[in-house]
């Protein structure tokens, strides 16, 4: 065994290495910016783990996925690696702790989110650590030309700036060519340096059904397709319809999307972890860190707007390598919805400018201040305020935060906080209370200093543990004591926040370059009308149809999507489809355009005619202009 070899062994007991995780390690521990492109499941983390252990010092983490965060530093602990993260909602202590630690080398593994790389704090103490290199997960982020584009990940390469000479390993799973090049420019790569496995997934089969009525064929292929599933869909309200169909229907389920509170998203998550329930129907806002190897299906029931949140959804099914389902429900209103998404999503320019000032008015910021001020932002009361619709309002500052005007934080995690209302003697001095509300207060007394002369951040899971209960019958009673005004309880919140980048200017004033706006709507209208395309393409294997987006020519069908079924079923004979495809292929070898009636004089029959030069001009080995042929 080699020295990668050993540190797999010993702290993840496999023998070796799969894929391309052992070039991407090699790579990174030579000192080489390296970008890694790895399908769902195909072990990204390790690569970024072994070199840290090699390397000693502080491997730098940076993942939007706090979610993630936790669960890998957790197990990462367990196995005795010196791990630790740093993420919205750590009180001021914790934080820095944990930064010391990893100035004095109590740390090996520092998880850190986009948002806290600009602090003061953590740049002050990051010029005191040994980095050995930074690792950039879900790296397609700071690319414009991505489906997740996320702002906060520019801040990567000003560290890089203070850190001149440390390397990047950057990990993504979805990736198109042009984003491939986006990352290396943005993040500064000393030179090109790729290793991509391949997109395919062999045990995954794409189907697309043709769903009039989705809810009756959802219905239909979960009790054809048994094992868990999780089942997307585009909105709250519909996400919660769904569930509730679902288990009238007899199937269990539950919803999840982002307006629920943490505790409930963290029970729901666990009970279909744990195979309670067997459906989890959710929004995108679940699914990124899961770590639930058997689903055997995902299906959409909404289309989405484009192939790299469809490929990276779609992939969560079958991480354990067996047989798996990836189901899309389409219909002719799908395309009439995707549309409207465009106008939703890239409101006018002048409404973009409207809604700037009319936040200026419901913060009453003056022209002029304002620049650095943070602001929590309740976009239902601002939208009843001045009349307008959520899905807009909310566009319209995502195009506002790229113009760099505002920073619009839309996932806060505000951990719960609370402080006594009584005296500790006055405390003491009740006899009213119940078995567990005397439990929960003893657990606080116990875990916490302080809390009667100032608000403090609680974790309300340690306070279960200390209490005996369980996380969401402690939550109940800490909101008892808050009503009987023993203490103060403010629960987690996750109130959108919106942050004055620079100082407030007329909404006429505003620039909103082509970069920011034009360019990024026609990149946006090219992904839908590519997931548009997907969709209704019924002549091209799906799995090569979403390769080739990626920049993969497969050159093999998968065999197993209702594309090649279909095909099977023909009775097309497949020697005389190749025999065709030859002869028009040997006709339009010059290179120049024929008209297609030379076609007729080749002497195939018009069915198998018809039939090949379809599937040629959907392969793109042949393209049309008019009644004209050519091959480029």
């Amino acid at each position: 065994m080699d020295k990668y070899q050993e540190i797999l062994r010993q702290y993840w007991g496999y023998d070796d290495f799969r894929g391309i995780q052992r070039e991407i390690i090699e790579s990174i521990d030579q000192g080489r910016d390296t970008l890694g492109l790895m399908p769902t499941g195909g072990g990204k983390s390790i690569t970024f783990q072994v070199p840290a252990l090699l390397k000693g010092g502080v491997c730098l983490v940076v993942t939007p996925l706090i979610a993630l965060m936790k669960d890998q530093v957790t197990h990462l602990r367990r196995k005795g690696i010196l791990a630790s993260a740093i993420y919205t909602g750590l009180t001021h202590d914790e934080i820095v702790t944990t930064l010391n630690n990893a100035v004095f080398g109590g740390v090996n593994i520092l998880y850190v989110s986009p948002e806290r790389l600009s602090s003061p704090l953590f740049l002050a103490k990051l010029q005191y650590m040994k980095v050995s290199f930074i690792a950039v997960d879900e790296a397609h982020c700071i690319s414009q030309w991505g489906y997740d584009f996320r702002p906060s990940y520019l801040r990567i390469a000003n560290i890089r700036k203070a850190l001149p000479g440390i390397p990047v390993l950057a990990l993504t799973a979805t990736a198109t060519p042009q984003v491939v090049d986006d990352i290396q420019a943005k993040l500064g790569f000393a030179e090109k340096n790729v290793y991509s496995m391949s997109f395919e997934r062999k045990n995954l089969a794409y189907i697309v059904r043709n769903a009039p009525d989705k809810f009756t064929e959802l219905s239909n292929i979960l009790h054809r397709v048994s094992g868990s599933a999780i089942v997307y869909v585009r909105s709250r309200k519909r996400a919660h319809e769904t569930s509730d169909l679902l288990n009238a229907a007899g199937i269990t389920s539950t919803f999840y999307h982002a307006g629920l509170d943490p505790m409930v998203k963290d029970e729901r998550q666990k009970a279909w972890h744990d195979d309670k329930v067997r459906v989890m129907v959710a929004t995108n806002a679940f699914g990124m860190g899961i770590d639930k190897a058997d689903v055997r299906i995902v299906l959409h029931i909404d289309c989405p707007d484009s192939p790299e949140a469809y490929f990276q959804e779609a992939g969560r099914a079958g991480r354990d390598g067996k047989k798996s389902y990836a189901v899309l429900l389409y219909n002719s209103s799908d395309k009439r919805k995707l549309n409207k998404r465009m106008t939703d999503t890239f409101p006018e320019k002048d409404y973009v400018r409207q809604v700037y000032d009319h936040l200026a008015d419901f913060f009453q910021m003056g022209v002029g201040f304002g620049e650095g001020t943070t602001l929590e932002f309740d976009i239902d009361k601002f939208c009843k305020a001045f009349k307008h619709f959520p899905v807009q309002v909310d566009a319209a500052l995502r195009i506002l935060q790229r113009a760099g005007y505002l920073i619009y934080d839309t996932d806060p995690d505000n951990s719960p906080r609370l402080r006594f209302l009584l005296e500790r003697d006055q405390l003491y001095m009740l006899n009213d209370n119940s078995p567990v509300e005397n439990e929960v207060i003893t657990a606080l007394l116990r875990l916490y200093g302080g809390l009667f002369a100032d608000y403090c951040f609680i974790n309300e899971n340690m306070v279960a543990r200390k209490a005996g209960l369980d996380p969401q019958t402690t939550y109940m009673v800490l909101k008892q004591l808050s009503k009987r005004h023993i203490l103060h309880f403010i629960p987690r919140r996750k109130m959108p926040a919106i942050c004055y980048a620079q100082r407030r200017e007329e909404g006429s004033r505003l620039v909103i370059t082509r970069e920011v706006y034009e360019d990024r709507l026609e990149s946006y209208v090219q992904r839908i009308d590519s997931m548009i395309a997907y969709a209704t393409n019924d002549t091209v294997c799906r799995s090569r149809q979403l390769l080739r987006y990626f920049g993969e020519e497969s050159t093999h069908d998968c065999g197993q999507c209702d594309v090649c079924l279909a095909h099977q079923g023909k009775s097309e004979n497949s020697e005389v489809m190749e025999a065709a495809n030859e002869r028009i292929l040997a006709l339009l070898a010059d290179h120049q355009q024929h008209h297609i009636t030379e076609l007729h004089a080749l002497g195939i029959p018009k069915a198998e005619l018809d039939a090949t030069l379809s599937h040629l001009i959907h392969e793109e080995r042949v393209r049309a202009k008019g009644a004209f042929l050519f091959i480029e």
